[in-house]
């Protein structure tokens, strides 16, 4: 028997009315004001006596949740008012909350386990949480078991209250809205980040209803919810409750709608799920991000929302817009990461919906930086060779080539095009030669087949990507700058952007992909030259050429004077210009293509000679076919071997050594003259037109003078005698046909009517044979394409005459602008066409070292008189450094002196190197013509010392100071040695 009641229970027991006046309390239901100061003035002031009330509070609220639970009225008039207090006490007790905390949460819990359909009760409890969450640091979630255990408890039914089923839809919303307010809380809470373990758990209890809410929403009032969130702050309290301290923050209330009013409606609910996503993805970082997006795909899984492709695409845009601007990579990394999982499964529609997501969140413009797209791109052409693999039919496959051409709209370094090209390039040449695994001989050529024109997609979807992004910024640029602006920068609006934004994918790296043009699949020859001709046209730079403003292509014409004119075309039509070798390259594919007997890969497995295309040396190795050999070829390891006096090189099996062995057997099957035995189609040589017509008009300059000994070559070609083969007479009518189309277009653009006329007369003597190629988006997945095969029965009818090729070349070789646009008179443009043509030459043209002239011109970053012998690199701790040491000590200043204004022809080592700039480096993409010099920061403006006026004064000054004797320095046989090899030879 209690011989007196502690004061804190006093206090308590005054708050409630008395037990006949319960029923009366409504509809309020709410403590004695002035009883309840007294008791929460009493707390503050002895915050130990916190715990004691606390569970005073927590068993009554127990006693009263059973009574409640079974229907008795006071008990439930009762519990209200205990809530009350509960939120009262929270309030005003907020420095020493952790003290009253878990008897709060269990309190909580134990009222949402006993009546969860009640919604004044449900309203008072989450009134009570909501405060608890406002005022708490969050320290005692994983710390304390059991308050964790109960924390979790209350945020899982919180999360089935605003995923209600209820039918009544306006108690169903009404539910719902209680749910997210309370969990809206919760996500502004620091329970929420206190623990790392603990935030992914309350996460995936979160997202479930707030992605069941999204999802039952239509995608138009969404938008109109989030746009309006996004106008507006989300909450003036909770919106900044992390930069609040404490005692100034205030508790959202949570109130039920009164009955007769009219409920809220859906839209109300998906603003309140909209709040409380775009609250917790404003406060979130990179991990706890990826924690979200496995919550979101683990909640799509348990719903099997992935069929709601739109709501699926809407979600993932919005994470990643509503994100922190730092973190907002993670979402599309984590997308691809999990479309990337299983790699080999059967296509679902998460796959599906997960390429979508990824999709959309690269075509949206919102900015990604730190976005890793090299990772991103060879994780989805994996993906895409995997799928390939296991089905080339696999419905995934246009999806995962669209997100691929996406990636092109994020654009953060100039370069960054370029390198993402150049991936998909490496894996284009590796499944060229190699091909991919499948069953069988068929599936492994169908994989093969589906896998280049996949890898081909998606790098002009890449590029085109690309440019509609920079026309987009532009055209936004333009609106922002006014009206006098307009005129003048729509013109170029795009070209413009995308130079000031990235740096043009260069023929050096395009020129991997040529071979195709002869690749045995038609379907693929057909999808090149469309990627083919969009990359002379759209990207391929074009230095000294353009188009004029009627879209007529015609060479620049050079008004800077004859010398520079002299210049510029000495750069541009220069044998290391990498333009020149690609048009060398093109036309030999072209010629290989429209007379070798056999196209693609050869069936042989034995080892084939490779020519040494990198260096013009003769065959020196062999190409492995077989295991063995390779094991042998890597064993034996790469090393230097003397073939006929010229150093060269073993190369190292791989998929461009395979790819030189394919060139070669191309070129061994490739006649002189045209032959039964030839394999191209009647579409092929309309292909063939297509490209060079392109040439032509988009590389004039460049185009005439490797194209036209092509075309004499061709046409020599065709010049067969007493051929009775109906297909080979079709096939001679075909090239000729070819041949007259393209002096038609070279007498248009250099403005030659006689070659012209020459053209047109040879066209109208007999209809066109040719097909009409339409003009084809390969980024876009197109249905394979069938050739059209020449007709096995038709008539022998002799092939048209075809354009005289010797008229053809003189008419051109006479053009008034052809002379000004190269500055070649008519004798040396006749020596330069009539020169002998041959396949193998071009391609030896196309890929043969850059000469020392080109190297100094484009800036390699090594002088050339610093290229050591490699024989000294086998001298222990030989180094820049280490060539500059002597026997004896040198002054700094009678060193300095003896080799000023000497830098450029002197060992750079004896000098004080100059500071790098990266001012001096251009892109790899820079044509050499536009390359200048520039000054660094750190040469001197000081006036220049007197300087020795011949090579000898300078080598007696040296040898004066005792650096040119033979005392153990190498100086002395460096020098010599240097200047002769560059007087004698080219690099």
């Amino acid at each position: 028997m209690h011989l007196f009641t502690p004061n804190h229970v006093q206090l308590l027991n005054s708050c409630y009315p008395p037990a006949s006046a319960l029923l009366t309390a409504r509809p309020d239901y709410s403590p004695n004001s002035q009883e309840l100061s007294r008791l929460t003035y009493y707390a503050s002031n002895h915050p130990g006596k916190l715990t004691k009330l606390g569970s005073e509070l927590e068993k009554r609220l127990k006693t009263e949740c059973q009574k409640a639970r079974a229907g008795n009225i006071r008990s439930r008039a009762s519990l209200l008012i205990t809530l009350a207090i509960f939120r009262a006490i929270t309030t005003e007790c907020r420095r020493d909350i952790a003290l009253l905390s878990p008897a709060l949460v269990a309190s909580v819990d134990a009222t949402l386990a006993a009546l969860p359909t009640d919604l004044e009760v449900l309203a008072r409890a989450a009134n009570t949480f909501t405060a608890w969450t406002t005022y708490t640091d969050g320290h005692l979630i994983g710390t304390d078991s059991s308050m964790t255990k109960d924390y979790l408890s209350v945020l899982r039914q919180f999360s089935l209250l605003s995923s209600s089923a209820v039918a009544d839809h306006e108690v169903r919303n009404r539910t719902r809205l209680i749910g997210f307010a309370a969990l809206t809380g919760a996500l502004n809470s620091e329970a929420l980040y206190n623990d790392s373990i603990q935030f992914r758990a309350q996460v995936s209890t979160i997202m479930q209803p707030i992605l069941t809410t999204l999802f039952q929403t239509d995608i138009a009032t969404l938008d109109e919810g989030a746009a309006a969130l996004k106008e507006a702050t989300l909450s003036p309290y909770l919106e900044e409750f992390r930069k609040r301290p404490t005692i100034e923050r205030r508790a959202a209330s949570i109130h039920v709608h009164i009955d007769g009013d009219k409920g809220p409606l859906m839209a109300d609910v998906a603003n309140a799920a909209l709040r409380g996503l775009f609250s917790l993805l404003g406060h979130a970082n990179g991990v706890q991000l990826g924690f979200i997006m496995h919550s979101a795909f683990d909640s799509l899984d348990g719903s099997e929302s992935w069929r709601d492709l739109a709501h699926c695409c809407w979600f993932s845009q919005k994470v990643a817009e509503r994100s922190q601007y730092q973190y907002r990579y993670a979402v599309p990394t984590w997308l691809v990461e999990r479309l990337c999982a299983n790699q080999e499964s059967i296509t679902t529609p998460m796959h599906i919906a997960l390429a979508a997501m990824a999709t959309t969140v690269f075509n949206s413009p919102t900015p990604l930086v730190n976005l890793s797209t090299s990772d991103i791109i060879s994780n989805l052409t994996t993906l895409l060779l995997r799928r390939i693999e296991s089905d080339p039919d696999d419905t995934l496959l246009p999806a995962v080539v669209e997100c691929i051409s996406s990636l092109g709209r994020h654009v953060y370094y100039s370069d960054q095009i370029q390198d993402l090209a150049g991936e998909l390039i490496n894996r284009l040449v590796l499944v060229e030669v190699q091909g991919v695994l499948g069953h069988g001989k068929a599936g492994m050529a169908k994989g093969r087949t589906m896998a280049v024109r996949c890898l081909l997609a998606g790098l002009l979807g890449l590029i085109q990507a690309s440019d509609r992004h920079g026309v987009e910024n532009s055209q936004t640029s333009i609106a922002a700058a006014g009206p006098s602006h307009q005129e003048t920068s729509k013109k170029d609006a795009g070209a413009s952007e995308r130079a000031t934004r990235r740096t043009p994918v260069p023929p050096d790296i395009w020129q991997d992909t040529l071979s195709l043009i002869c690749d045995k699949d038609h379907t693929i020859r057909a999808d090149y030259c469309d990627a083919l001709v969009f990359y002379l046209s759209e990207e391929m730079p074009k230095y000294g050429e353009f188009a004029d403003v009627n879209g007529v292509k015609r060479a620049r014409s050079f008004m800077e004077g004859p010398i520079q004119h002299a210049v510029n075309m000495n750069l541009l039509l220069h044998a290391g210009n990498f333009g020149t070798k690609f048009l060398h390259a093109i036309h030999a594919y072209l010629y290989i293509l429209a007379t070798t007997s056999s196209l693609g890969l050869s069936s042989s497995s034995s080892t084939s000679p490779v020519h040494s295309l990198l260096d013009g040396s003769p065959r020196v190795s062999l190409l492995p076919t077989t295991p063995e050999e390779q094991e042998q070829i890597l064993e034996q390891g790469t090393g230097a071997q003397q073939t006929n006096g010229r150093p060269s090189i073993t190369l190292t099996p791989g998929p461009r050594m395979g790819k030189q062995s394919v060139v070669q057997r191309l070129l061994d099957r490739t006649p002189t003259a045209l032959s039964i035995s030839a394999s191209a189609c009647l579409t092929d040589y309309a292909l063939i037109l297509k490209i060079l017509t392109t040439v032509h008009e988009e590389l004039p300059v460049r185009g005439l003078l490797t194209g036209i000994p092509m075309l004499v070559a061709l046409d020599a070609a065709t010049r067969v005698e007493n051929s009775e083969d109906t297909t080979t007479l079709q096939r001679i009518d075909a090239i000729r046909e070819v041949i007259a189309n393209v002096w038609r277009v070279l007498g248009c653009v250099w403005n030659s009517a006689e070659l012209i006329q020459m053209a047109e007369e040879v066209l109208a003597s007999r209809p066109a044979s040719l097909p009409t190629l339409p003009f084809t988006n390969i980024a876009v997945h197109l249905p394979a394409r069938n050739p059209i095969e020449f007709l096995q029965d038709k008539p022998i009818t002799l092939p048209r005459a075809g354009v005289n090729a010797e008229a053809a070349v003189t008419a051109i070789a006479n053009s008034k602008s052809v002379h000004e646009a190269t500055g070649l008179d008519r004798d040396a443009l006749l020596r330069r066409f009539s020169a002998k043509w041959t396949a193998d030459m071009a391609l030896r043209d196309s890929v043969d070292r850059s000469t020392l002239y080109e190297n100094t011109i484009r800036g390699d970053g090594v002088a050339p008189l610093l290229k050591i012998s490699p024989a000294l690199m086998h001298i222990e701790n030989i180094s820049q450094q280490s060539l500059a040491r002597s026997a004896r000590g040198v002054g700094v200043a009678d060193l300095r002196g003896a080799l000023e204004g000497r830098s450029s022809m002197s060992n750079p080592a004896l000098t004080r190197p100059p500071s790098l700039s990266t001012l001096e480096h251009v892109p790899s993409t820079v044509e050499v013509g536009q390359l200048r010099l520039t000054q660094t920061r750190s040469r001197s403006r000081k006036k220049k010392r007197s300087t020795p006026t011949g090579a000898g004064e300078v080598r007696d000054v040296l040898n004066r100071l005792g650096i040119g004797k033979q005392n153990g320095s190498l100086l002395k046989a460096s020098f010599p040695s240097f200047q002769k090899s560059d007087q004698r030879s080219p690099p």
